[in-house]
């Protein structure tokens, strides 16, 4: 994509501010709008140039960015009076970096198509930091060869930009990587305060788990991939039974000391369950399979080849 596109970006927030500025640091011809003019300050004086509405901003750009709140403030930014649907022209871009709602997204699409105008939903995770570093995951829902067309863009924004599928895959590989982050957010506050409660020094506590196989990341990428990414659960890994025996005893200890384990309790159930089913001496992570079950027997299948693609990256 030649540095002479004209991009739009609406939503000079945290996260907007920061991918605004490396846009405008990428040398292309910038066009902002924010309910603030204030947040547009620092792009203004670097060259950017302002729009009062999002239809006056969408007019003039080739690309438009938003980055706003949430799907209330996308639906009305994107469809709403005065907003970046009227402006757009045809064969124009328009991408949603917010995290959205992907049915919104889907919605919006064909309504944009009508008038020869492309879509891409495209949340990004680094927080602020990466926002202004440009070191962002960029998950790109939408049509394959749009994507391939704007991303020199989208590398001016984040180092990591990731076609995910059609329009709404992006959208919801955001939302599942930010509920396993904060479960696990979840996970981590019962043991750290059990840990502390049972008389761990917390710095202590915490060199441990980041020396252990958790904390070196191994259960993204070596446990899963190597057992119930492919469906291979014998010989184990770890044995089920083991794992039953592990957490039973960490529940133990937070009964003595007064902790409530809520997530650990969950995940001790599920471990009984597939132990009932006679998968003791399975690898460990076999109890996912329950869920598979309950989801409607979808089966989460990577082949290896593409597993060795993801894990050396």
């Amino acid at each position: 994509m030649p540095e002479d596109v004209k991009v739009g970006f609406i939503g000079l927030g945290n996260m907007g501010g920061g991918m605004s500025a490396n846009i405008l640091k990428a040398g292309y011809h910038l066009t902002v709008h924010d309910l603030d003019q204030t947040a547009a300050t620092s792009l203004l004086e670097n060259g950017a140039e302002w729009a009062d509405t999002p239809a006056e901003l969408a007019v003039s750009c080739d690309v438009v960015f938003t980055s706003l709140p949430g799907p209330r403030e996308v639906e009305a930014v994107a469809l709403g009076e005065r907003g970046v649907l009227e402006g757009m022209r045809p064969d124009t871009v328009y991408i949603d970096l917010s995290t959205s709602s992907p049915s919104l997204i889907r919605r919006i699409a064909p309504i944009f198509a009508e008038k020869g105008v492309h879509v891409l939903d495209a949340p990004v995770s680094g927080g602020p930091i990466g926002a202004d570093t440009g070191r962002l995951a960029v998950m790109v829902g939408g049509d394959r060869a749009i994507f391939d067309r704007c991303k020199p863009l989208l590398d001016a924004i984040g180092d990591k930009p990731t076609y995910a599928g059609g329009i709404g895959a992006g959208s919801i590989c955001k939302l599942m990587h930010n509920t396993i982050g904060y479960g696990l957010q979840t996970v981590i506050a019962e043991c750290l305060t059990l840990g502390v409660k049972a008389g761990v020094d917390p710095k202590n506590l915490m060199e441990a788990i980041l020396n252990g196989s958790v904390g070196r990341g191994r259960t993204l990428r070596n446990s899963l991939p190597d057992t119930y990414l492919q469906g291979i659960f014998d010989p184990p890994k770890f044995a089920l039974n083991l794992a039953h025996k592990d957490v039973g005893l960490a529940l133990e200890l937070g009964r003595e000391f007064g902790v409530p384990m809520s997530v650990a309790n969950i995940a001790f159930a599920e471990m009984t369950s597939a132990l009932n089913r006679g998968w003791g001496n399975r690898d460990s992570r076999s109890a996912m399979l329950l869920q598979e079950e309950r989801a409607g027997n979808v089966e989460v299948r990577i082949s290896k080849e593409k597993l060795d693609e993801l894990t050396s990256e």
